[in-house]
């Protein structure tokens, strides 16, 4: 009988997982509400179910595993839902986090109680009801802050306040995004901002995911905090490294999750690193499908899914096989309807070029970023050294041009 490994989501995001998952040997049943999504071209079987419809998707196991098919695990990648991945893997009783775990991952201000609870090192926050509560806190506290929601990823609804910030609209806009409008204010750390992305089994962690965030456009898209990819390696020593990866281990376990994958987000302040966060998920976009690979040859998305069906990883392979600097960013341009991209012949030329994706297609309406999902594009490259990545970095944005014009609509 075929083993079939339950994929939420048949995004982008997901494909990666699907096909490490073929080749381990697994069937792979995916499901998205979007019929037309890419990685149903990639499963072996799949259905039109939303990945939040919980009922409809327990209707949906039940009546699949009725015709004789096994499936030995639930998982995903990229999409911020351990909580139904739980739910799911509870009624097959197939490995997962547990359903306080998903809870806490899913719940920004809940994880920061936990994480000030258990010790864990987290910059100041609360949550705020009000434009006065907001006031409030700039009073005792002063600027800069940070606002987000306390349920959303992505960057979705998160502001950067400063003393030229319409407090009030930013609020505003920022309960916008929230799926059940709760906000939360915190401090903002000054300090390298790094992700990671660790394997827990059996309480023990190890952290093949490791790269410097970049945050250099942070003025251009101020107030929205967007991140423009990261670098492999860190400019972090050893010892530094050491200090985070402690922490993101002790983070995990603060969350309660001893099996499965988290990623962290930590700031190395001059008091040492602190978390803003942790997901107990696989990431999207490149992180562990292309940076991770191409810098170590580390593939531990298998690591995740051996966790999911309930077999034991193989913790050497977590351990890279060798060293390699690689950078990931993203194209930006001015709204408006798209005429033309250019450049893009010259620069798949190169061979360190290991990834050229455009979302948009002429006579696509493109938006005003206010989230990450609102990236245009995005490019992978690799080097010797960062030095070497960075001037090829340079080399491809002077050599893309992307050319919009205004669109009423």
């Amino acid at each position: 009988m075929k083993r079939i490994l339950l994929v939420l989501g048949a995004s982008s995001d997901q494909i990666f997982m699907m096909k490490t998952a073929q080749a381990m040997g697994l069937s792979v049943l995916a499901v998205d509400m979007n019929p037309m999504a890419k990685g149903f071209q990639v499963a072996d079987d799949f259905a039109v179910i939303s990945t939040r419809d919980i009922q409809s998707l327990l209707e949906f196991i039940d009546n699949y595993q009725g015709k004789g098919n096994k499936i030995v695990g639930v998982t995903t990648m990229g999409s911020e839902i351990p909580d139904i991945v739980a739910i799911l893997s509870q009624h097959l009783g197939t490995p997962s986090v547990s359903l306080e775990s998903a809870r806490l991952a899913t719940n920004k201000y809940e994880m920061k109680l936990r994480f000030r609870e258990k010790g864990i090192p987290v910059p100041w926050f609360q949550e705020i009801q009000s434009t006065k509560d907001l006031k409030q806190v700039v009073s005792e506290r002063g600027f800069p802050l940070v606002i987000k929601p306390i349920d959303r990823s992505g960057s979705r609804g998160v502001f950067l306040l400063d003393e030229k910030c319409d407090m009030e609209d930013l609020l505003s806009k920022s309960k916008t995004f929230s799926y059940c409008g709760r906000i939360q204010v915190e401090e903002f750390l000054a300090g390298l901002q790094i992700s990671t992305e660790t394997v827990m089994y059996h309480g023990e962690g190890i952290t093949p995911g490791f790269a410097d965030r970049n945050y250099q456009l942070l003025d251009q898209f101020r107030p929205q905090i967007m991140e423009n990819g990261g670098w492999i390696p860190s400019i972090l020593n050893n010892n530094e490294r050491k200090l985070v990866e402690d922490l993101v281990v002790k983070a995990s376990l603060a969350l309660g999750v001893t099996d499965g994958i988290t990623k962290g987000d930590v700031v190395m302040t001059k008091e040492g690193p602190k978390m803003i966060e942790m997901a107990a998920r696989l990431s999207g976009g490149d992180f562990c499908e292309s940076l991770v690979p191409l810098s170590s040859g580390v593939n531990y998305v298998e690591a995740a899914i051996r966790i999911a069906i309930g077999e034991e990883p193989d913790l050497e392979a977590l351990k890279p096989r060798f060293h390699r600097a690689v950078v990931n960013r993203y194209f930006f341009t001015k709204p408006g309807r798209l005429v033309r991209i250019e450049g893009v012949s010259e620069v798949l030329k190169k061979d360190w070029i290991k990834k050229l994706e455009f979302w948009y297609e002429a006579g696509d309406i493109v938006p005003q970023p206010l989230s990450h999902a609102h990236r245009f594009g995005v490019f992978v490259l690799v080097g010797q050294t960062r030095h070497e990545v960075d001037e090829r970095t340079d080399w491809v944005y002077r050599t893309i041009r992307i050319v919009t014009e205004p669109y009423d609509s």
